[in-house]
């Protein structure tokens, strides 16, 4: 994937080497801060004791791996990338104005208007106050456990993310909330598989227009970015976990499913194509 040119986007929020507020201190650790205090120890080391220096948010820092920074810089070329098409898409083929996300790194843990979500579940994106949120070891998941190495793999994976915000824009994740509402635990499911299925086609309508323009893709892009779409299906996640596949316990949709809905989406750019909830996932 050619990205090293493209322009870094200024959305990106580094709490990377932060615990965030939600995170729980053990008692002992606690116990004998309060000890230090009492003998007069530095503030300093007691903040040293609670986990790291204390910012003004009321999160502790950590070191930030270094060798990261690539990555981050990836991440800021590939957002910029999703700024640029979606703002010329999004206007053009459905009259929306794109207001960007914007996209939070984080290690381990972080508090959204969604609640404190551990970095198990992934990457993920936030309706309510609009970001886009990323552990970066999740690159290294995808390659060393998907078998889903390479930068369009990891960019698909934000384009998935940037899908959701345009979701959001159109009034879809509202449309689906309020569905969510009265509808039954399967209901439920399928929606949820819709709407992440329309995501996948969203990033795939990214990636067709950003090569369009730009000449983004390389050879062997578009399938290390099916091979993601694949690893991280439904049924795929289910067969390795629990070694049978429970088609009604879905949420994002089978592997086939995931890879026919981005293909859809990197075949012509439209969004008109990634109506998953009309045409059925």
């Amino acid at each position: 994937m050619r990205w090293q040119d493209e322009r870094r986007s200024d959305n990106v929020e580094d709490r990377r080497g932060f615990s965030a507020r939600g995170g729980a201190i053990g008692g002992g650790v606690i116990l004998v801060a309060v000890v230090a205090t009492l003998l007069g120890a530095p503030p300093s080391f007691v903040r040293a004791l609670l986990g790291g220096g204390q910012t003004d948010d009321g999160t502790s820092s950590r070191p930030v791996d270094p060798a990261e920074n690539e990555r981050v810089d990836f991440v800021k070329a590939v957002l910029g990338s999703t700024e640029d098409v979606w703002g010329a898409v999004l206007s053009e083929e459905t009259g929306h104005r794109y207001v960007p996300p914007k996209l939070v790194l984080f290690s381990g843990a972080v508090d959204s208007a969604c609640g404190f979500e551990n970095a198990a579940v992934g990457p993920f994106y936030c309706p309510p106050d609009r970001r886009v949120y990323l552990d970066l070891s999740f690159f290294r998941e995808l390659a060393q456990r998907f078998g889903a190495p390479g930068d369009f793999a990891q960019a698909y994976v934000i384009g998935h993310e940037v899908g959701h915000h345009v979701q959001n824009l159109l009034g879809v994740s509202d449309r689906v909330e309020t569905q969510r509402a009265s509808a039954s635990r399967a209901e439920v499911n399928h929606l949820s598989v819709e709407t992440e299925l329309q995501a996948d086609c969203l990033a795939g309508v990214w990636a067709f227009h950003a090569n369009q323009t730009r000449h983004l893709l390389e050879p062997g892009d578009v399938e290390a970015a099916v091979r993601a779409a694949s690893a991280i299906g439904d049924d795929t996640l289910q067969r390795e976990a629990r070694g049978r596949v429970v088609p009604d316990s879905f949420t994002h949709g089978s592997s086939e499913q995931r890879v026919r809905w981005l293909r859809a989406g990197l075949k012509r750019g439209r969004v008109q194509d990634c109506d998953t909830f009309s045409s059925g996932p």
